[in-house]
């Protein structure tokens, strides 16, 4: 992998500098303090506003004040302060967990093994991975993107390019695997500019990269935007890709009553996203900033599953993904085993009545989805659909009524991705029609199926028959 030297050097630098200058801060010492009213147990969360997959950890929980709930109703003779700290990717979290600055995060699975790798170090900074925030179970929660007029057509057209992903985290981790299937040379066959989300997005609009590898919700924003198109959806792999929560070991020793209250905040964020999944898109993007049509792509029916349980087959690919530290730096080799602990989990769901094993043992999406989904400006709630078919005719029959169609949704035919109808590439086939992510996917149909036509998405509606 080359990266631009006029820009952040080396691989890792961004990890490398992020966690060192989290050790370069002092550590933020003893939790408790005593008050005229009595003693304050502080705890300092980090999560990412804009990585909407960890909202139930982050966003919405925060928005929800679930976890300040949780902790007033403990009656422990304690008073309880909650700082929120917002970061833009996982990295600068774990700086401050390093440093001890911060006792509870959320991120994605490759910044977490970062996150077991750096902390473990020093005892009081050691961390543990104590829940699921959202997952994926083939991989689509990260995509590579390029300009709308962009000639690429599947990943490896991008053999010698330069491409935009944050080193260290997600986003970036499928880049390398989508490269190395595609038989390119992750190290040299490319240039990859080490750059924060933000940054690579500008690059990406202004032609100094190719594409842009991120994790959600990154890459159906820009979509969304009418500023790139998707060239390669992660589910390609068909490997798990999680978010998850990560705590202090040291901070939850001290408080494991704090860990038990966030852990129930958490279900709590998951039972609102559940029940009431567009209210929760719509409060994620009132305090994020996100369009609610993109917080919806992923946080809807269909989209991430929020489920907070350990499950084996997240474990396993986070075991796979081991390799991937050695790929970007000098990492120290850490037992994941160990590093995982659902124990505080467990039990918060026996204190709920929950079963854990069998919610563990349960792979369906907790919000499943349908066969499309129909949102229309001026409304509060949503029309699904059998099939993306249907989905055509509900909007033809919604302009027709001079109705606004405010977003449209449907599974891509292949991979299952829940993508926007509008941005997918549609294929007749007789008197279907089927949706797809990327040119590649469509492809792979067509030859396979000599009866399938490529339709543009306008042409599809105006055509299929009501």
């Amino acid at each position: 992998m080359k990266l631009h030297p006029a820009r952040l050097g080396p691989a890792a630098r961004l990890v490398t500098a992020a966690v060192a200058a989290g050790l370069a801060l002092t550590a933020s010492g003893c939790s408790l303090e005593s008050t005229a009213g009595g003693d304050t147990v502080k705890v300092v969360i980090g999560y990412q506003s804009k990585t909407i997959n960890t909202v139930t950890a982050g966003t919405l929980l925060k928005a929800k004040g679930f976890l300040e709930q949780r902790l007033n109703n403990l009656n422990n003779g304690h008073k309880y302060q909650v700082e929120w700290q917002d970061y833009d990717t996982g990295a600068p979290i774990t700086a401050q967990m390093v440093a001890e600055k911060i006792d509870i995060g959320s991120m994605g699975d490759y910044p977490l093994l970062i996150n077991g790798s750096r902390t473990q170090a020093n005892e009081r900074s050691q961390t543990e991975l104590v829940s699921i925030t959202g997952y994926n179970p083939k991989g689509a929660l990260n995509m590579v993107v390029v300009a709308p007029d962009s000639p690429a057509q599947s990943i490896k057209d991008l053999a010698g390019q330069k491409i935009s992903a944050s080193v260290g985290s997600a986003g970036h981790g499928t880049l390398v695997q989508a490269l190395t299937r595609a038989g390119i040379d992750p190290k040299s066959g490319v240039e990859v500019l080490n750059q924060q989300p933000q940054i690579g997005s500008s690059a990406l609009e202004s032609g100094q990269v190719a594409a842009l590898s991120q994790f959600v919700a990154w890459p159906g924003l820009l979509v969304f935007q009418n500023k790139a198109k998707l060239l390669y959806d992660g589910a390609e792999l068909n490997v798990p890709t999680f978010h998850g929560v990560v705590a202090r070991r040291d901070y939850a020793k001290q408080h494991p009553e704090v860990l038990d209250a966030f852990l129930q905040a958490q279900l709590d964020a998951t039972d609102f996203i559940h029940q009431h999944p567009l209210a929760a898109a719509q409060a994620v993007a009132d305090n994020s900033g996100l369009a609610p049509e993109v917080v919806y792509l992923y946080n809807g029916p269909g989209g991430t599953s929020f489920d907070t349980t350990l499950k084996p087959s997240l474990v396993s690919a986070f075991k796979g993904d081991v390799p991937y530290l050695k790929s970007i730096g000098d990492f120290a080799d850490f037992d994941i085993d160990k590093f995982v602990d659902p124990a505080a989990l467990k039990q918060v769901y026996q204190e709920r009545g929950l079963n854990y094993d069998a919610e563990l043992a349960n792979s369906a999406n907790p919000l499943p989805g349908t066969g499309g989904e129909l949102w229309l400006a001026g409304q509060d709630t949503t029309q699904s659909v059998a099939d993306p078919t249907a989905l055509l005719r509900a909007v033809k029959q919604a302009r027709a009524q001079g109705k606004t169609v405010r977003a449209a949704y449907v599974p891509d035919a292949e991979l299952g991705t829940r993508w926007f109808a509008d941005k997918a590439l549609w294929v007749r086939d007789g008197e279907n029609y089927l949706p797809f992510t990327t040119s590649a996917a469509a492809q792979r149909y067509l030859a396979q199926h000599p009866s399938g036509v490529s339709v543009p998405y306008d042409q599809a509606v105006s055509e299929v028959r009501v």
